[in-house]
């Protein structure tokens, strides 16, 4: 595939993505912080990639991106403990 194509079909995923970005944290910040809906916006690009790895590139996962992503989730975790009354 030629680079131009690459870039473009990336600047349109980009596109896309930002169309629902925008609206989607306007509204959101009524309900969350924006600390939690930045995190919310990584965990799904997240998640999203590692189908994407899997599925398109061919790639697996191996114990140690496991391992990175549970501590993902975790700091996701934390960051979302505010909303619940802990008081650090």
């Amino acid at each position: 595939m030629p680079l131009w194509v690459a870039i473009l079909g990336s600047w349109g995923i980009a596109l896309i993505e930002y169309c629902f970005q925008v609206p989607a944290n306007r509204l959101g910040y009524h309900a969350f912080s924006a600390y939690e809906l930045k995190t919310m916006q990584e965990i799904i690009t997240l998640s999203i990639f590692i189908v994407f790895a899997a599925v398109y590139l061919g790639e697996g996962l191996k114990p140690k991106h496991l391992a990175g992503f549970l501590l993902l989730v975790l700091a996701a975790w934390t960051i979302f403990q505010d909303s619940y009354g802990v008081e650090w």
